[in-house]
This record gives structure tokens, sequence and C-alpha cells, in this order.
């Protein structure tokens, strides 16, 4: 009997070791928190680098009006001069030449909100920053704004698509958020590199809610939890990739989730928002913990079998409270705490992006 459970409990202390390797396994396939060389690139701080930005916003003909804070009358720059330092390594330095030569010939899409293109400009500022006497064109049709570069056959498309799931106008009913639903994916197809990102526009209500009913299980209900909802949705995205990506042609990133800068609890500053700061958080460390939307993205991305790339940005831009427009939106009444400046921090997001995409 003895024997009997003395192998019974080795049995069990292998099998639970197996499991965590296996977990381990799965969360290297997917990515979940991704490791180049052994590095963690999300672990970090920001340190001050005269070497940058990586590029001129006065000569990036790109730059959104909200998003181009120089232009808008911004009278501090040293938050143009820092640079995301992982814990344990080195970035390699974004080279726009290598980037040109490993997309030549690709198509790169954005899909997703007003985060995603701030994104995007940044992308392609950086790319214009390499070859800025080279031709290019910006054509618009529908949700899609491509810039291309034909002498090196390279596109960089945004598509606006805040949900990523359907929003559609019903007859008779209204606008409703088809969570179950992404007919709009058809316009992902056929990319070479696929960058996703959605949340902000879950949380919202009020005037700024975007539509009257959600469609769920084929019901339609007024409301229900958002971060329920928002779950459901990036389910059916999830749904979507499986069936529709082949990862030996197309490479899949998930933005992560970008934070806003409302309240100075947040940061043990009371009383303050984004507006007047100037410096990041120090250190490596963040006072207040993680938004649960990026819990859920983690939850969804895990359960995948296509592999999926998480740039799990949160952290180092939680650090960067200095880095948004705030009254350096152009025009808009209230100050911007949620976008972010160009250049700035979305520059590093897509050195990260280069980070991987020059290691595979």
């Amino acid at each position: 009997m003895q024997s009997f459970l003395y192998f019974l409990s080795l049995s069990l202390l292998f099998l639970l070791s197996w499991l965590q390797h296996s977990n381990a396994d799965v969360e290297n396939h997917h990515t979940m928190h991704p490791r180049l060389d052994g590095c963690d690139f999300f672990q970090g701080s920001w340190v001050v680098d005269d070497s940058y930005p990586l590029y001129d916003s006065s000569t990036c003909p790109f730059i959104n009006q909200g998003f181009d804070c120089q232009k808008n009358g911004r009278p501090d720059k040293l938050y143009l001069k820092y640079r995301w330092q992982p814990n344990a390594c080195t970035l390699p330095r974004f080279n726009g030449e290598d980037f040109l030569k490993r997309f030549k010939g690709k198509k790169i899409m954005f899909v997703g909100d007003s985060l995603s293109e701030n994104q995007w400009e940044s992308l392609i500022c950086m790319v214009h920053a390499a070859i800025p006497q080279a031709k290019f064109s910006k054509t618009f049709k529908g949700d899609l704004t491509t810039i291309t570069w034909p002498d090196y056959g390279l596109s960089i498309t945004l598509c606006h698509n805040v949900f990523l799931v359907d929003l559609v106008n019903k007859k008779n009913v209204g606008r409703v958020l088809k969570i179950d639903s992404i007919d709009g994916g058809k316009l992902w197809k056929g990319q070479d590199t696929l960058i996703f990102n959605t949340w902000h526009w879950w949380t919202h209500n009020g005037s700024l809610q975007p539509w009257e009913y959600i469609e769920i299980g084929g019901k339609l209900i007024k409301d229900m939890d958002r971060l329920a909802a928002f779950k459901r949705g990036l389910t059916t995205w999830s749904k979507w990739v499986e069936l529709n990506v082949n990862p030996a042609q197309t490479n899949v990133f998930y933005q992560g989730v970008s934070p806003v800068h409302n309240f100075g609890q947040d940061w043990n500053e009371k009383s303050a928002t984004c507006r007047g700061q100037t410096e990041p958080v120090k250190g490596s460390t963040y006072p207040m913990s993680l938004p649960p939307a990026v819990g859920t993205v983690k939850e969804v991305l895990r359960k995948m079998t296509k592999p999926v790339t998480l740039l799990d940005i949160t952290l180092l831009s939680q650090l960067r409270k200095d880095g948004h427009p705030s009254i350096y939106a152009g025009g808009f009444k209230s100050h911007d705490c949620s976008h972010w400046c160009l250049a700035g921090v979305p520059d590093t997001w897509n050195h990260l992006l280069y980070a991987f995409v020059s290691r595979r």
C-alpha cells in the first residue's frame, strides 16, 4: 500500500510538472510575455538619450493635428528625449534602412481606433525619416487610409475600426454593436503584417457611446458589463484570426492596452492630470495596477492556437505621464490625456515591433 501511494505521489508530481511546462510552452507560443534572447523587453525604465527623437515632427507630413504637440505650442522638449531601456538588455536601435529591406514588397495594416492611428502615424514618420526623398502616395477608401512607397513596394494602411467587431445601422432599431460578428474582417485579408487594437471605445457611454443596442447570441440588449462585452468581442476577433490567418504568410500582433493619465492619484500626485507633466515616472514600477482589460487580452490570446505576439505596452506607457498632448492637441477645448504626442511614446511601440520582426 505504501509503495502504491509513493508511486501515486510521484505520478502526481510528474503530472503537475508537465502541466507547468506545458502552460509555459503555451505562453511562449503565443508570446504572452514575449522574450527575445531571454530578455523581457517590456520590463524597464525610461532614460534620457540625446540622439532622440527618431524623427523631427516638423518634417513628417503625416501627423494628425491632435498629435503634433510641438506645432500646437508645447513649450517643453525633454519628453522627446526619452528612450525605453529594458532592465536586462538593450533594444536594437531602430534602423529604417533595414526595416525597408525586410518589408520591401510587403503590406502592413493597423486595425483599431485612434490609438492605432497614433501608432500608424508614428511608423510612417519613422519610415519617412529613413527615405525623406522617396516618392509616396496617400489613398483613402472607406475606412482605409494607405501610404505607399512605390519604389519599395511597401504599403502601410490604417483600417479604422474601433471595436474590431461590427457596428451597423439597423432600420427602425438604430446603431447596433454586433459582438459576435466580424464582416469587416474582409478588409484585413492579404496583409503580410497585422497589428490590432481595441479597448477605449468599449468604456464610452452617454453622448460618446456610438451604439443604441448590443446584439449578442442573436438577441438585442440595451447594455451589459463592458469588460464582459469586450471579452466577448475580442473572442470573436480571435476566432476570425484562427479561421483566416495563415501564420506562414501573415504575422499578427496585438497592440496591447494604452493607458490614460487623467487622475494624478494613479501616480501618487493628487489633483494632477497629464497637464504640465514634463518627466516620466522614475523607475520600473507604476503605483497603480494594470487596467483590467490587460488581463482580458492575455486570457483571450492564451486560448488561441494561431500565434499572436502581444506588444505589452501598458506598463512602459503608464510610466509616461508626460507623453500626452494635454492642452496641446490643437483646437480642442478639453485636454487630451489618452492619445500621445508625436514624436513620442508610440515610436517605442514601433521600436518594439521592429525588434520582434528583425529577430525572425
